[in-house]
């Protein structure tokens, strides 16, 4: 009964995605403003590249963050994990129990 409530809660969150992503307005997907819209289309080849290098850098830093943050996460998933520091412990005896409890 849990795991079906499970499955249909996850549906509903799907659902209401899917209808949210149908209705956003096209021009909130843009985000374009006209001056620079009009400045690219009236620039040189040059200015088109330097253009696009620039999007490129400055994509980069956040990009490194967020690879940075997952690999962060994925070496400590197992850091709350029981038994977790019990090898810190000298006495095997200690470590014994608290591997038990």
């Amino acid at each position: 009964m849990n795991q079906l409530s499970a499955n249909a809660i996850r549906r509903v969150y799907v659902s209401l995605a899917l209808l949210a992503i149908l209705l956003v307005p096209q021009a909130l997907l843009a985000q374009g403003c006209a001056l620079c819209y009009t400045q690219a289309a009236a620039s040189t080849q040059r200015f088109i590249a330097a253009l696009r290098s620039g999007i490129i850098i400055l994509m980069v830093p956040p990009m490194f963050l967020s690879i940075m943050f997952t690999v962060m996460a994925y070496r400590r998933r197992n850091t709350f994990n029981d038994g977790v520091g019990v090898q810190e412990f000298a006495d095997e005896e200690l470590a014994s129990q608290l591997r038990d409890h």
